[in-house]
C-alpha cells in the first residue's frame, strides 16, 4: 500500500489530499519545460495575453517524457490506492490560468469513481490562485450536494465566493502534488494571469454495466474531443507507441470505449501488443 490508512481515511472524509515536495526540483525543471513546449506548440500558448484561461487537452500525452508520469510509481501507487491498480488514464488539461474559476465540482457520481491529479509549477498561495476546496463536500449527504447551501451563491450570505465559510486554502510550491475526488467542491480566486498547471484524471475500471455506464458518460465530457481537441481518438500515438505494458493497463478500457461514445472522432488504430 503506497497510502497511509490515516491519509485513506482524510481522503474518505475530505475528499482531497496534498502532498508537499512529492517532485524534486530537477523533476520539475524538466516538467515545466515540457509542458511549457505542449501548451505554446499544441494549445496556442505562446498567444496568450492574460485576458482569459489558455487550456488544452490532453496535456501530457503531446510530450513523450511527460507521458513517463504515468509510469510514475508516485503516480501509480496513489491512483491504485485509491480506485484500484487496474484504473484507467482519462486524459487531463493543461493551463496557462488567469483569473478565478469560481466553486464547482467536476463530477456527480454516487460514489468515488475519479480523482484529478493536478500539478501546480508556480508558488501559488491563498490570495494568489492557489486550490481552494469545501472539505466533505464530495459526500452525498453534505449540504454543498445535498441543495441545502450553493458555494456559487455566497452574496445571498452576504459574502464573498472567496469566503465561504470551512473552505481549506491548498497552498502549494513547484514539486508539491494535490489530489481530488472528481465530486468535491473546488475553486481558486485571486491569482495571475499565467498560472501554469496541468492535471492527470483517472478513474476507477468499468466493470459493470452500471460501472462501463459512468465509464461512458465521463467520456462524454471529459475526453480530449468533448472539449474541442481531436486528436484522432483518446490518446495520441506517442502515448500509445511508447508505453509499456504496465501503462497499457490504464489505457485500453477508454482506448476501446472511446470509439462507442465517439465514432465519428476516432481514428481507426490497432492499440499496441502487451
Amino acid at each position: 500500500m503506497y497510502l497511509t490508512q490515516e491519509q485513506h481515511n482524510f481522503f474518505d472524509a475530505f475528499g482531497y489530499l496534498a502532498f508537499p515536495g512529492l517532485f524534486a526540483a530537477e523533476e520539475i525543471a524538466w516538467i515545466a519545460a515540457e509542458f511549457e513546449q505542449v501548451l505554446d506548440t499544441f494549445g496556442a500558448g505562446d498567444q496568450h495575453d492574460g485576458s482569459r484561461r489558455t487550456m488544452i487537452v490532453p496535456t501530457i500525452d503531446h510530450s513523450e517524457r511527460l507521458c513517463t508520469l504515468l509510469d510514475d510509481a508516485r503516480i501509480l501507487g496513489i491512483a491504485g490506492d485509491l480506485l484500484g491498480d487496474d484504473f484507467n488514464y482519462a486524459s487531463g488539461d493543461g493551463n496557462y490560468y488567469s483569473g478565478d474559476t469560481g466553486w464547482h465540482p467536476d463530477g456527480n457520481y454516487p460514489e468515488l469513481f475519479a480523482i484529478k491529479v493536478a500539478f501546480y509549477l508556480d508558488p501559488v498561495g491563498r490570495d494568489s490562485g492557489c486550490l481552494r476546496v469545501l472539505p466533505g463536500s464530495h459526500h452525498n449527504d453534505s449540504i454543498w450536494r445535498s441543495g441545502a447551501a450553493n458555494p456559487r451563491e455566497a452574496a445571498a450570505w452576504g459574502g464573498d465566493p472567496a469566503d465561504v465559510p470551512g473552505h481549506v486554502a491548498l497552498e502549494t510550491e513547484p514539486g508539491d502534488l494535490v489530489v481530488f475526488n472528481h465530486n468535491t467542491w473546488h475553486a481558486s480566486f485571486g491569482g495571475g494571469t499565467r498560472r501554469r498547471m496541468f492535471t492527470m484524471n483517472l478513474h476507477k475500471r468499468g466493470k459493470t454495466a452500471e460501472e462501463l455506464a459512468w465509464v461512458d458518460e465521463y467520456l462524454q465530457h471529459h475526453c480530449p474531443v468533448a472539449h474541442g481537441f481531436k486528436i484522432g481518438g483518446m490518446y495520441t500515438d506517442a502515448m500509445l507507441d511508447t508505453a509499456p505494458p504496465g501503462r497499457l493497463v490504464h489505457l485500453q478500457q477508454l482506448f476501446e470505449r472511446h470509439a462507442l461514445v465517439h465514432p465519428e472522432d476516432t481514428v481507426a488504430r490497432d492499440f499496441p501488443a502487451t
